[in-house]
């Protein structure tokens, strides 16, 4: 490490330290802006140290960095009498090598770096704590727009006339819908009359065709079969797919119906005809437009005063009975 003025280490430390927090925020901003916003930070420290480390890296290989740095303590060095005197008896080219051998040693900057990176982080985490926040606001707002409960369009599992509507838009492809399938059934099961499950469709883009040509197979076995046959239908294509858009295939739905009792032939003529597509797009739209962004999207909705909770994510049976139970009250 130099031996040099104390004014003088320190300005070189100021500048240092200066330039570094600029130039770590530019990497790590554009290292997240290319690696996404849906990646998963496993540890907070371990990308910390993964990021200064490269940029430890960049900074001692960068020779115009090292350079602008160098130039800008000599011009503040000769600006100054005192220290200006203190370079002439030095020397420009030891100042210069003293300089560098503060960068190369790496102690300082690798303190100073992991610093500015855990600021930046916890700015980040701040930032989407809020933005999240907001979004959640947003959709609750939203949720008072879903559409009340049909006996005559809706698929209802349970007491028709239930003081809480559990209604679900979901995803035939979805694995965590798939996961949360088997929960609504228990709360129903649970209150006795108090809850019911209301099934919409909300068939994700990135699933399809398989997810969308699904509900529109569930509709047609509905048409066919009645409310019954839909639940019976829906339960095995969700026991039986692996999920992710070619979980279970299209070709697959038409001996799927005949397994469970329906007429191959008209099943498959209410299938090829697209007759439901319409159908499974209106719950989609709905959907969007009472805040549901994912599957599984859950709505709690009081049918007497018109409370709703949006409910997102395959949520234990635990969580979704402390909403209601507040609801019931």
């Amino acid at each position: 490490m130099m031996q040099s003025h104390p004014k003088q280490s320190g300005w070189i430390m100021t500048s240092i330290f200066t330039a570094l927090l600029i130039f770590g925020y530019l990497v790590f901003s554009g290292g997240q802006t290319s690696q996404g916003a849906e990646e998963a930070v496993s540890s907070e420290q371990l990308l910390v140290q993964r990021i200064k480390h490269e940029i430890l890296a960049d900074l001692l290989s960068n020779k115009a960095f090292i350079q602008q740095i160098t130039q800008a303590v000599l011009t503040e060095l000769q600006n100054s009498d005192a220290l200006g005197q203190h370079m002439q008896q030095k020397g420009v080219q030891q100042v210069k090598q003293d300089i560098l051998a503060a960068l190369q040693n790496g102690e300082f900057l690798a303190q100073q770096i992991q610093t500015g990176i855990q600021q930046y982080v916890q700015k980040q985490q701040r930032t989407q704590q809020k933005a999240r926040a907001e979004r959640q606001r947003i959709a609750q707002e939203k949720a008072k727009n879903v559409r009340r409960v049909s006996k005559t369009r809706d698929h209802i599992y349970g007491n028709p006339d239930a003081s809480i509507s559990l209604i679900e838009y979901s995803d035939f492809e979805c694995p965590f819908c798939k996961r949360f399938h088997p929960t609504p059934r228990k709360i129903v099961e649970t209150y006795q009359g108090k809850v019911n499950w209301v099934y919409r469709h909300f068939p994700l883009k990135f699933h399809n065709p398989g997810a969308q040509k699904q509900a529109e197979a569930s509709e047609c076995a509905n048409a066919l079969g009645g409310n019954e046959v839909f639940w019976k239908y829906t339960d095995f294509i969700y026991e039986r797919t692996t999920s992710n858009g070619k979980g279970f295939p299209i070709e697959n739905l038409v001996p799927l119906a005949e397994e469970i009792g329906l007429d191959r032939e008209k099943f498959q003529a209410c299938l090829d005809s697209g007759r439901y597509a319409a159908r499974v797009q209106e719950d989609f739209t709905e959907g969007s437009k009472s805040g549901i962004t994912g599957t599984p999207g859950s709505i709690l909705l009081n049918n007497t005063t018109g409370e709703v909770r949006l409910k997102s994510g395959a949520l234990p049976i635990g969580a979704l009975k402390a909403e209601i139970d507040h609801m019931l009250q």
